[in-house]
């Protein structure tokens, strides 16, 4: 990889991820558990713990805006666009216990924001498990906090994102003009994968790509073709497998076109993606078939496969034209949230 080049552009990190610095015992609130709780063992440090299980070792960059505003001055990145962390969507939990972990989890946000609206962007979290109640806490998240949308998995308690028991969210989405950002979460075969960090590995692509293929070949986008919706780490395995769909729609439409009768690659354009594919072989091949106009700069900041520096592929690659650049940097982000260049003039 050549050395970066750093542009002056505006960038925006569409995908970044915080906690709040601490929350209420959940287990004692809500009376079982399963739930996270933070133990801050040392100075700046903190263990996510599931009962005695250690689930991810974090540092203050997950919960310390003023620590992660020196990394994004560090990295030129304006602004971040936040969401908690995917562990927190909590699915398999009591309804109305899920929607009041959604809501302590927004409150935090939205406060994060106001302290800085010139630097930081919200995605929610709703209670997925309950459409009804996710409906209300996505109203209030872009109507009462400011949200520009939602993150929410990539499937609900092993429901694909194409369960007709889902669709009045996406619907609801597309009313509100929010926008719906899709994190891989309970990875398909992680029973399979047990050593070499392979869920995080192999299982997130593969998450990322059924959840793709759900959604398009579900005939979501067909019924809502002004639903914003995005997936992370650069949609996964999906295009990857974009030849191999389009071949399945050609040759077993009784199979594959069944809720759709839009061909996979001319949905291609329909979606949007982040950059986060972690070399310029990866990005060239996904700005060749997807476009520029639907990648966004993506980070995962400030996890381990996260890209460090921010934005570093995209400025590895010095044959990229301005307005591609522009366009992956800061455009790509700004049409999927629905906001404005100005509104970020001070940053």
């Amino acid at each position: 990889m050549t050395t970066p080049s750093r542009s002056s552009a505006l960038r925006i990190d569409l995908h970044t991820h915080i906690l709040p610095h601490t929350w209420p015992d959940l287990e004692a609130k809500f009376g079982y558990g399963g739930f996270v709780r933070l133990d801050h063992h040392a100075p700046c440090e903190a263990r996510m713990m599931v009962g005695d299980t250690c689930f991810r070792e974090i540092d203050d960059a997950c919960w310390n805006p003023d620590r992660r505003l020196r990394d994004c001055d560090q990295d030129h990145v304006d602004v971040q666009v936040l969401s908690t962390v995917p562990i927190m969507f909590c699915y398999w939990a009591r309804p109305k216990d899920g929607l009041a972990l959604a809501q302590i989890l927004n409150d935090h946000l939205a406060s994060v924001i106001v302290a800085h609206p010139t630097r930081f962007v919200g995605l929610g979290t709703v209670p997925m498990q309950d459409p009804s109640l996710a409906i209300r806490e996505l109203t209030r998240c872009v109507r009462e906090l400011g949200f520009a949308g939602v993150q929410i998995g990539s499937n609900v308690n092993g429901r694909n994102l194409d369960d007709p028991a889902l669709f009045e969210i996406f619907a609801a989405a597309e009313e509100l003009g929010a926008a719906v950002f899709v994190h891989p979460w309970e990875m398909v075969g992680q029973e399979r994968m047990e050593r070499y960090w392979l869920p995080w590995l192999v299982g997130m692509p593969a998450e990322t790509s059924l959840a793709i293929c759900s959604v398009l070949l579900g005939g979501i986008i067909d019924r809502l073709p002004a639903l914003r919706i995005g997936f992370a780490h650069g949609g996964g395995a999906f295009p990857w497998l974009i030849g191999r769909l389009q071949k399945g729609f050609e040759a077993r439409p009784d199979l594959v076109a069944t809720a759709s009768s839009v061909a996979p690659r001319s949905q291609l354009g329909k979606i949007y993606l982040d950059s986060l594919v972690h070399d310029t072989a990866g990005l060239t091949y996904l700005l060749r078939q997807v476009g520029e106009k639907r990648i966004a700069l993506g980070s995962d900041y400030p996890f381990p496969l996260g890209e460090s520096p921010v934005g570093h592929v995209i400025d590895a690659m010095p044959d990229l034209s301005p307005t591609t650049r522009s366009r992956l940097l800061a455009g790509t982000a700004l049409e999927f949230l629905n906001r404005s260049a100005g509104m970020f003039a001070s940053a």
